[in-house]
């Protein structure tokens, strides 16, 4: 399926920095679910999850498929390849920071 709006790290985390969007996220890396699915154990109501469920969407995270009265939701694979993009931008920097502070902890104890 083809993501035709252009999505940005800032969407992504934007979408993932509510609790509950992230607990519905969590549920559909297990399998695809419909909303009433989703529902179980949630205090949220049905406008509510369809929101959420649309931040999701928006985001590229989730995808949704009309099956007849229901639509099941599955998580988009490629949905968080720009925050993988993102933090690999940044992988480089912790260690030298992390052999930095390891030197200067040595150099602290001696």
């Amino acid at each position: 399926m083809c993501l035709c709006i252009s999505m940005t790290e800032n969407d992504i985390f934007r979408a993932l920095a509510d609790p509950t969007r992230r607990a519905i996220f969590e549920k559909l890396a297990h399998g695809g679910l419909n909303a009433s699915a989703l529902r179980e154990g949630m205090m949220i109501s049905q406008p509510a999850m369809s929101q959420h469920l649309a931040v999701l969407r928006d985001a590229g995270l989730v995808l949704a498929q009309r099956h007849g009265r229901f639509t099941n939701y599955e998580v988009n694979p490629e949905g968080l390849q720009l925050i993988a993009k993102w933090m690999m931008k940044y992988r480089a920097y912790w260690p030298a920071r992390i052999d930095d502070l390891n030197n200067l902890l040595k150099e602290m104890d001696q």
